[in-house]
Formats: C-alpha cells, structure tokens, sequence
C-alpha cells in the first residue's frame, strides 16, 4: 500500500500534456505487431496496462522496442503468423489487453494462457468468450468466465455476424481483431455507438472496412478477413480519460486556468467535456486539428460555478470511464446530479458506482446510490469537508485519481488507501499535480 492525503490546493495555473491515449496506443502495438514491416509510434502512454499489450506481442513473435519516451518501434509478423507463447500472458489489470488479446488468439492456430493481478482476475470475460466461440475458439476458464482462462484459437475461424448485447468497445474489437485472420466478412452490429478508435486503426493499416450506419443510428461494421496490414507512422493523441482529472480539478479550483495540450477529442470519446459545458463549465478549444484520423485540439479550462443536471444515458458510452471524474464535479455544483444508465460501471476494476458513492460520502458529499448511477447533491460550490481515514479505492487508478482531485476542493484534504495503481494509466500523474497546486 502506498497511502497519500491530497491537500486543498491554490488556483491550477500554467500548461500540461497528459500522456498518449491508452486506447489507441495499446491499439498500435497489437496492428503493429500483425502488419508486416516496422511500425513507429510517438506519444505511446508508458503505463504498465500498455507495456502488458507489449510483453504479450513480443511473447507472441512481433518485436517491439523502447527508442525513447513514447517513441516505439514494432516489427510485425503478419496477420495470421503469431506465434506460440512459451509461458501465460501476464495481463496485470489490463481489461483491454485481456479481451482484445483474447480476439487476436482466437483466430491463430496457436494456444494462450491469459493470467492477471487480483483485480482483474475479479472481472469476467463471458461477454467476449460468447461470439468468439461462435466463430471456433476454445475457452477454458476460471469459475463465472474469469482468469486465469486459456483459449484454444480456431484455424480457420468462422466468420460472424454478431450483435453486441451491450455497448462495449472492447467486445466489438475482440471479435473485429479475430476476423482479420477470418476467411470472409466479420460483421459486427453496433445499436449504440462506442469509440471507434479499432475502426480507424484497422483502415488505417490497411483492413478493407466498411461502416453504415443504418436509419436508427445501429451501426453495422463489416470486416474481410485474412487481411494484410501495413505498417505505419502513429502520432498517439493526449488521452482524454487522463485530462478529465485535471480538466475538473481546473473547473473546481477557484482562480484556476489550465492549458492542456494535444487531447484527442474523437467524439465517441469526447461525451465529458459536453456534459461539463452544460453544467456551465468554460472549456475552450484551441488549434483544433487532426492527427492520423484522429481530431486533436488544445484545451483551455478556467474555474467555473457547475451546475446539477439529469445526464442523458445516451452519452454513457462516450464517456464510461470518466464518471468517476464526474461525480467528483457532481459533488460541489449547484443543485442535484441525476446519472442512469451506467451498469457497465459495475464490471470495471471496481464496482465504480458503489466504490465512488462510498468515498464521496466518506469526503462529506450527499450521494445517494441507485440500480444504475449516483444521484449526488452538490455543494453549490462549498468545498468538500475532506477525509478523517483513507479511501479504499480497491486497487482502482480511477477511483484514486478522482479522489486525488476531490482533495484539492476539500478543507482538510482527501486521504486515498493506495496510489500504486495509478501506474497503470498515468505514471506521471501525481507530478503533474503537485506541479500545478499552488
């Protein structure tokens, strides 16, 4: 356990860069390591869920090595030629890496052990082992679908058409990955939008894939298997998961004005910033441009009386793993946050909804818990009272660095029960802050 209380802070003044999106930078190293030649990638986040994408590739034939901060460079292997891993694949806490992983294997004629920290050993996986059984992989897993699980990969798969129960990113690329080395068309259907970073990676490395968008807004994606990819020069975007904390620290911490630079704001990843700037938070957009396929702006975030609002379920996908961040916002606007809709919270590295209701209560917030969110008093700006013991985050990055933030709005500040795992999406987090808190 590494304890830490997080003081009050003076105004957040000056300009940051948060680290590479985790999304598109554990993205890059998997279609690196299947195109055929050498990828570079620049801005990679150097978290430990990251360099786990990148021991499993290098376990399973590709190279892939450090040039210098956020700069890589992956020599692929080609679609259909991993190989055959000599020992488990130690995922850590990495959900991405698990489920995503588990689509490549599922399609390659090879078998994989997939092992991870007791957090992730908690999460199930049944939502990816259903449609990549469909299409021929064998799973063998722990009780309720969850590590340690090996899969069996089928040659050849079989092509699917696969409707996704629930919004899930993860669940999409997992089967999107198994049908590059599909013979014939993957097809996965798609009722609400999720982030689409797989999509634009995939045709940026060359996948022939195709997107409609039907009258509904159900999206259909079609993928041709046995495809062959292209290595490729990726410039990886600020994360907008990371910027979340500070974007709110900014809004909540009077006299601040923050600059953060180069965030992707990709709108399926972008639902946060919209939902602050209803509750009247000021968040600019400077230089606003594109960055291989992805939009990419400087923001500019200056302290702002928040306001309560019933958030519509229908931007939960857009911005499911920023609610812990939200409901720190929440907790000191004016008036009463309603959110709905976010069960998916309750499958992430800790239950999010009742972990979070806990701790903010534990700080001196109103919340109250529901099947499906948090309905939260705010403060009308009044700062939190602050903790008398520590938050147990439950060995979940979000959680701690949400908390971290609610410290800085608090009077006696906001002690948090372990700050290791912060690690595994933002090494550099703790720095940054203290480099801004006055």
């Amino acid at each position: 356990m590494k304890p830490r209380r997080f003081m009050p802070s003076g105004p957040l003044r000056g300009t940051i860069r948060v680290p590479g999106d985790k999304s598109i930078s554990h993205r890059s190293i998997m279609l690196g390591a299947l195109a055929v030649g050498e990828t570079r990638v620049t801005g990679l986040l150097e978290g430990e869920d990251v360099l786990s994408t990148a021991a499993a590739m290098r376990a399973m034939g590709a190279r892939v090595e450090r040039l210098g901060e956020g700069e890589w460079s992956v020599h692929g292997v080609g679609v259909g030629a991993l190989l055959q891993p000599q020992d488990p694949l130690d995922m850590g806490n990495s959900g991405t890496s698990t489920r995503l992983l588990m689509g490549l294997v599922a399609s390659h004629p090879i078998t994989a052990t997939f092992i991870g920290d007791a957090s992730l050993s908690k999460r199930p996986m049944g939502r990816v082992i259903g449609p990549l059984s469909q299409m021929g992989a064998a799973f063998d897993a722990s009780e309720g679908g969850r590590l340690p699980l090996t899969v069996r990969g089928a040659q050849p798969a079989v092509p699917i058409a696969y409707r996704l129960p629930v919004a899930s990113a993860q669940v999409k690329s997992a089967v999107l990955l198994a049908g590059l080395n599909t013979p014939g068309i993957t097809t996965v259907i798609e009722p609400v939008p999720t982030r689409d970073h797989s999509e634009r990676m995939l045709r940026g490395f060359g996948a022939d894939l195709s997107v409609e968008v039907e009258a509904d807004g159900t999206r259909v994606i079609r993928l041709v298997g046995e495809a062959e990819l292209k290595p490729q020069t990726i410039e990886v975007p600020g994360d907008p998961s990371s910027a979340a904390f500070f974007i709110v620290a900014a809004l909540l911490v009077p006299g601040s004005e923050l600059t953060i630079l180069n965030v992707g704001l990709n709108p399926t990843r972008a639902g946060l910033i919209e939902v602050l700037r209803q509750m009247g938070g000021d968040i600019a957009e400077v230089n606003r441009r594109e960055v291989g396929g992805e939009p990419v702006a400087d923001l500019v975030v200056r302290h702002s009386a928040l306001k309560g609002i019933a958030i519509d379920p229908a931007v939960v996908p857009s911005m499911v793993d920023e609610f812990p961040a939200l409901f720190v916002a929440a907790a000191l606007a004016e008036g009463t946050t309603v959110t709905t809709g976010l069960e998916e919270l309750r499958v992430k590295e800790s239950d999010r909804i009742s972990v979070m209701a806990a701790a903010l209560t534990g700080a001196g917030a109103r919340v109250t818990e529901t099947e499906d969110g948090l309905i939260i008093e705010g403060t009308g700006g009044e700062v939190l009272r602050g903790t008398a013991g520590a938050i147990a985050t439950h060995l979940d990055h979000r959680i701690a660095m949400s908390m971290a933030v609610a410290g800085l709005a608090s009077r006696a500040g906001v002690e948090v029960d372990d700050t290791r795992p912060i690690a595994t999406s933002f090494p550099v987090f703790e720095a940054l802050l203290d480099g801004l808190a006055t």
